[in-house]
């Protein structure tokens, strides 16, 4: 068997991947993509010098892009007051009266939970919206008033 400039890049593209799959990083994918573009300019018939000159520049310039859309992406919510990681969030709930400590025992989803207000929040006794969960813990404020 034959082993060329390709091939040797092929594997370096694979190795790249499966390390990938390994880690979750990636930036590993953006190398591998330097990768093949190598192994393309092997099979070309480029030079040893031309092969590396694309894989750097391919794999630099994807590795750059990807930071840039990355940092440019806006930032989700802090998993405990994030919707998509928690799904009580916005959820409403009932509140009958706060205890001198700023909690209250609350009934949600077929079992009581202890809550606590949210800071900057009145605490008043009524309808009260879910913004985040701490722990086995919610954290309420004032639902808006429903619209006529």
């Amino acid at each position: 068997m034959d082993w060329t400039a390709a091939t040797g890049w092929w594997i370096a593209a694979g190795m790249l991947v499966a390390i990938e799959l390994l880690t979750g990083t990636f930036y590993l994918l953006m190398l591998a993509l330097g990768c093949v573009a190598a192994a393309l300019a092997a099979h070309a018939g480029g030079g040893t010098v031309l092969q590396i000159a694309v894989a750097a520049l391919v794999g630099a310039g994807a590795t750059a892009g990807w930071h840039l859309k990355r940092a440019r992406a806006p930032r989700s919510a802090p998993s405990e007051r994030n919707r998509d990681v928690n799904l009580d969030i916005g959820e409403r709930v009932q509140v009958r009266a706060w205890s001198a400590d700023g909690s209250t025992q609350v009934f949600h989803r077929g079992a009581n939970w202890t809550a606590r207000l949210a800071p900057g929040a009145a605490p008043t006794s009524g309808a009260h919206v879910i913004v985040a969960l701490n722990g086995n813990q919610l954290e309420l404020a004032p639902a808006p008033a429903a619209a006529p």
